[in-house]
């Protein structure tokens, strides 16, 4: 994901001479720091007990135990019938690479109506209209390549940035949310879950440091009142980027008594949500009937294989280039972990990744040439059906020429429903 990891460098030792303008550095200080609002401190036997009020099993760490959340939202309604799940990661202005492969995908007559679908940060505010198939393709396309995206990015915050919440405002990213998803939607998604297809959305808690799944078709099913206001909080904190937009605040109960969580991108705890790290990791659970034969696929936007630059040395240069780094990393080592548990339980597994080096500027994450470059990428692979691998491999392995890492491309089989 190309995202945002900023850090300040130490504050040189002012001389005595300098102290007015000390006293002038930290009145702005505080009255920068002071936009910020406190929250009511609670214990972490409290974050482990607070629940949303009003919704009940919508929610659960996606690194705890098999809950009976996780249980029963990853049972099969129908386990005769192979499953067709979708993944898609985080990005930012990547994204574009998956909207252009789904709108190739309908196009080919081929896209299956999926029986799930996840989303991580850029990923999340693709997936409630890849849930909703191919009569979204046009909203996504707009989003991802009309240039509306470099309305997020508002310069002028910066300097208030860092010192403050987050480098940009929250309330562009906000307010393209609320234009998009309204009660209509939430009444299609609420009907889909009804069905027992399932969608989900991963954030990270930032007060625990753990990554939280939520079942976002059970709160579009929810009758409460502010169902929709909870679903567009949760798609904003997922999609908002440590350090760039401010996290979101999501009240919460303990006990009956309020409290206040801190949710944000949902990539520093994962890249890609596939199956619950409690489920990877027990290779003694049975194979759920039905499993087998099933197939999932796995959008990753971003380039996963080492791209030269010659860094600068500054730190946001420094800090930036490493974090990319991490990021590859992580899921590249997460896809690994993914395509062991398909090939064990005899699931389909189908990868694809941008993977090519794509003209890209920090200093303007948004780029709508950079967005519509790797929206074709994704939409040219799929058309003529070379875009998926039914392996973890990545070109720059393979140029090393060893067997290990020579990549299989896979033809998409036709008719898949």
């Amino acid at each position: 994901m190309r995202t945002v990891a900023m850090s300040l460098g130490k504050l040189g030792h002012l001389r005595e001479k300098n102290r007015p303008h000390l006293s002038f550095v930290g009145l702005v200080c505080l009255m920068l720091i002071g936009c910020t609002t406190a929250r009511e401190p609670y214990s972490e036997a409290d974050a482990n007990k607070a629940q949303i009020a009003g919704f009940e099993n919508v929610r659960a760490p996606l690194d705890g135990e098999l809950s009976v959340f996780v249980k029963k939202k990853f049972q099969r309604t129908r386990p005769d019938v192979p499953l067709k799940y979708l993944a898609i990661s985080g990005g930012g202005a990547g994204g574009a690479f998956s909207v252009g492969v789904l709108k190739a995908w309908s196009e080919r007559g081929d896209r299956p109506t999926f029986d799930l679908v996840s989303g991580v940060s850029t990923g999340a505010l693709i997936a409630p209209f890849a849930f909703l198939g191919p009569k979204y393709d046009s909203v996504l396309e707009h989003l991802y390549t009309s240039g509306v995206a470099a309305e997020l990015i508002d310069r002028k915050f910066i300097v208030r940035g860092l010192l403050g919440e987050s480098l940009y405002y929250q309330k562009p990213l906000r307010q393209m949310v609320e234009m998009y998803v309204d009660q209509p939607l939430l009444d299609e998604i609420s009907a889909e879950y009804r069905k027992g297809r399932n969608l989900f959305v991963l954030t990270t808690n930032l007060d625990t440091q753990r990554a939280v799944l939520w079942n976002m078709g059970a709160i579009a099913n929810s009758s409460q009142p502010d169902a929709l206001s909870l679903f567009r909080n949760v798609l904003i904190a997922s999609a908002s980027i440590p350090g760039a937009f401010p996290a979101v605040r999501i009240k919460a109960v303990v006990d009956g008594r309020p409290i206040v969580e801190m949710h944000s991108d949902g990539g520093p705890s994962a890249q890609i949500m596939t199956v619950p790290e409690a489920i990877l990791s027990d290779v003694s659970l049975p194979v759920p009937a039905g499993v087998r034969g099933s197939d999932m696929y796995l959008l990753i936007n971003n380039t996963l294989t080492p791209e030269f630059s010659v860094t600068a040395n500054s730190t946001l240069s420094v800090s930036t280039r490493a974090y990319s780094i991490l990021v590859k990393s992580q899921t590249r080592q997460s896809l690994y972990a993914v395509y062991e548990y398909c090939r064990r339980v005899g699931i389909g597994f189908h990868m694809a990744a941008i993977d090519v080096a794509v003209p890209y500027t920090m200093s303007d994450p948004f780029n709508n040439d950079y967005m519509r470059a790797v929206f074709k990428i994704g939409y040219d692979r799929m058309s003529n059906g070379r875009l998926w691998r039914d392996r973890p491999v990545f070109p720059s392995m393979a140029s090393s020429g060893s067997p290990l890492f020579e990549p299989k491309m896979v033809q998409q089989p036709a008719g898949v429903r």
